[in-house]
């Protein structure tokens, strides 16, 4: 039978483009992407890890120049121009759009908006923005239609209150903000907000926030925030709910634990992301899995396996769709692998897949927290407790050295080194503090090749850096003399040489 498509990809986020232009642009197979929204990107690009990035960095500024710049010997005073970052982070955010539509055009997509559902295993409608629809047949069919905020029940939340897209909406700092949630997403943001000059209230179910992550950087970031004037409110079950006052046009938002806080500006919920897969958003199709079969877990993602195959043969699903890892770029290394794997005439691709294991990721909270492998207590799970040991240190970074404060009082930085079995293998590395965002990508690389403790202390530190603490830590050159490297370089040894033609 012949196709309209090679491929159809629905979604034109990260995983989705990443498959479509590999499938395109590598072995020329002819592509159709659909996206519902009017812009290419999807939520990392358009109200996610790049706008955020740019708020953050706003952010780190703003701390700078309130905090820090006096010890240096600097005076003077700042304002926040809101339009101006606002405006300026928007006009970015559309150029990446048109970076993506080119990079389309480039490579041969076909590119359209509208709302996709399936008619039959190789048939997607479409019902564009004018209301008018039409239908399209493919080999094989992708959904990487991700993620979309979750809105938490309670009284007058949804009339009240924005999720984490809207935070991108906001034309002005609010003086006042509640931030509802314990995630990444809700930290990141609090923490901006409080840079940034707001009042910031944030709400969380239980005792702390990132509960998920190592309880040392957990605790580190929950003492950072407080001292940093972020209002936690502990134990509170949620948000019951969320009035207006007609006369001030604050909120006024009470906690199910019986706790109210007054006068907010904003409220906004960031209680986690659920997938697009049965119910994108109010008042938009639905992607009509019943026509195709695909499967969907309890929660709504869709059911893949680990080559991103779902129960019909010729549908494939990747990114946050599935809920493996939730990350921009495991969508985009899963989409390209399956593209491989799609259409590639070499043998060594018909298997191809990504792992999703031992994955580095950052939170851009204030401080920083980088992150890769398991945390203490899963590693202890895992192999036992006599079978870890673990490397910690707690320092203050040398940009405040020169401050004139108490040793206790300056920022810290936390970082642990988990190790397990007779070779000390590290099977997760965790750091909290300034520059953790960009130094855990190579220790992503080494924990990736399997590093042991020795091959960490075999690598020379580079000094004066905040890094250089990883290779250092504990009695340094005493672990057992194991290498997870092909070629070791334990003892002095040189590099290996490359495999040459």
């Amino acid at each position: 039978m012949g196709y309209d498509f090679d491929l159809i990809t629905i979604g034109g986020g990260s995983g989705g483009i990443a498959c479509a232009k590999r499938s395109a642009g590598r072995f020329g197979k002819k592509v159709l992407n659909i996206e519902r929204t009017n812009r290419l990107g999807g939520t990392c690009v358009n109200v996610g890890c790049v706008p955020k990035k740019v708020m953050w960095s706003a952010a780190s500024i703003a701390d700078v120049l309130k905090h820090d710049m006096h010890h240096y010997g600097f005076e003077g005073g700042y304002k926040l121009d809101w339009k101006k970052l606002k405006n300026a982070r928007d006009g970015y955010v559309k150029r990446l759009n048109r970076i993506y539509a080119a990079g389309f055009e480039k490579a041969g997509i076909t590119s359209i908006f509208g709302e996709a559902s399936f008619v039959d295993p190789h048939t997607v409608k479409v019902v564009g923005p004018d209301g008018g629809s039409k239908q399209y047949t493919a080999d094989k069919i992708v959904i990487a239609t991700g993620g979309r905020p979750m809105m938490p029940p309670g009284e007058g939340v949804k009339e009240h209150t924005i999720n984490s897209d809207g935070f991108f909406d906001l034309e002005e700092l609010p003086s006042v903000a509640v931030v509802v949630g314990a995630g990444y997403i809700a930290v990141e943001l609090a923490g901006v907000l409080n840079s940034l000059g707001s009042e910031v209230h944030l709400v969380i179910r239980k005792g702390h926030a990132i509960r998920d992550f190592d309880p040392m950087i957990r605790d580190g970031l929950d003492a950072e925030m407080t001292k940093a004037g972020i209002i936690i409110h502990r134990h509170t079950k949620g948000v019951a709910k969320v009035v207006l006052d007609n006369s001030s046009k604050k909120k006024h938002v009470t906690l199910v634990s019986g706790d109210v806080i007054y006068g907010a500006d904003v409220v906004l919920m960031a209680a986690g992301r659920v997938p697009n897969s049965d119910d994108w958003i109010p008042n938009t199709a639905e992607l009509a899995l019943e026509n195709c079969g695909v499967k969907v877990s309890e929660k709504k993602y869709i059911v893949v396996d680990e080559h991103q195959n779902t129960n019909v043969e010729n549908i494939m699903a990747i990114g946050d769709v599935c809920g493996t890892v939730e990350l921009t770029p495991m969508a985009i290394a899963a989409g390209r692998r399956l593209g491989d794997r799609l259409f590639s005439d070499k043998p060594e691709d018909s298997k191809a897949k990504v792992s999703y294991e031992t994955v580095p990721t950052v939170v851009f909270s204030h401080p920083t927290i980088g992150t890769c492998g398991m945390t203490e207590p899963e590693a202890v799970e895992k192999y036992g407790k006599k079978n870890i040991k673990v490397y910690t240190s707690k320092f203050s970074n040398l940009f405040y050295g020169i401050f004139d404060m108490k040793p206790e009082e300056k920022p810290k930085t936390l970082m642990k080194v988990v190790c397990a079995g007779m070779n000390e293998q590290v099977v997760g590395i965790h750091v909290l503090g300034m520059g953790a965002d960009e130094m855990m990508q190579g220790f992503g690389v080494a924990m990736k090749m399997g590093c042991t403790k020795a091959d960490l202390d075999s690598c020379v530190a580079i000094h004066p850096t905040a890094a250089e603490e990883l290779v250092t830590m504990g009695v340094w050159g005493t672990s057992p003399q194991s290498t997870g490297a092909k070629n070791s370089p334990l003892g002095g040894a040189p590099p290996g040489d490359p495999e040459l033609s």
